[in-house]
């Protein structure tokens, strides 16, 4: 019975650092860059795109469908650096233990 209740209280502290996490994440803001740097998008940490800068340039209606396509590739760019910032985070919540293969937290 000392075992369950030491595994609840673990429990019940990796919750509350998932809690944390969660919130510091929502705090922070990654990038993303295309064509050597003329255009850079901004991600939250939820995921949500906050800003888009063009480089004034690339503003030539002629080369519109280039430009469709960089901010694309900038923002799966800054989607990668997101996920990549999650997945370290979580890491350090959940002590380095390994889930199973596209099992995610929280649930």
């Amino acid at each position: 019975m000392k075992n369950l209740a030491g595994l609840m209280k673990q429990a019940s502290q990796m919750q509350a650092k998932m809690e944390e996490m969660q919130a510091g994440l929502a705090t922070i803001e990654v990038e993303g860059t295309a064509g050597a740097g003329m255009v850079a998008v901004t991600l939250t940490g939820k995921g949500d795109l906050k800003r888009v800068r063009i480089d004034p340039k690339l503003a030539d209606p002629a080369e519109t469908e280039m430009l469709e396509d960089l901010i694309v590739a900038a923002h799966a760019e800054a989607r990668r650096h997101l996920e990549a910032r999650t997945a370290e985070e979580m890491q350090k919540v959940t002590g380095g233990l390994n889930l199973p293969p596209g099992m995610k937290l929280p649930f």
